[in-house]
């Protein structure tokens, strides 16, 4: 007789290994979710820095637009796009109080009220707010 393993000891370590794989993708959901969450949102703050940077620096007015149905964040001085981000490849969904933040020439923000930005997948969230004076916080 060979030394070896038994179809019967095969198809055991099989099940083990099955049922290994399946605790560990299942844990590791909350983990991916919230690093796309993370990821989007240092994004969308560096998006706005971009655009606050660009409206000091080029003296003309910048605009952050949030196509919340489309799930992107485009920023816009005149006519040209200066960056976008499509958060729906890693399945972050977008919510906002509005559908724009504008800065000034001066960098100061445009416009009549503060705006809140809900980055969320699964069950993970995180917000970032846009004051008047063009304060990006993130939370």
């Amino acid at each position: 007789m060979r030394p070896g393993s038994t179809s019967l000891e095969q198809l055991l370590v099989l099940t083990i290994l099955g049922i290994l794989a399946a605790l560990t993708l299942s844990g590791g959901a909350p983990l991916l979710e919230a690093v796309a969450v993370e990821t989007a949102a240092r994004e969308a703050t560096a998006l706005f820095a971009l655009a606050r940077d660009h409206a000091l620096s080029a003296g003309e007015r910048t605009a952050v637009h949030l196509d919340r149905a489309g799930g992107r964040v485009i920023v816009h001085a005149g006519s040209d796009t200066l960056a976008t981000a499509d958060f729906t490849q890693r399945g972050v969904r977008v919510a906002a109080t509005r559908d724009s933040m504008a800065y000034a020439a001066n960098g100061l923000g445009v416009g009549g009220a503060n705006l809140r930005l809900v980055l969320s997948r699964g069950r993970r969230a995180d917000t970032i707010n846009v004051s008047r004076l063009g304060r990006v916080e993130w939370r």
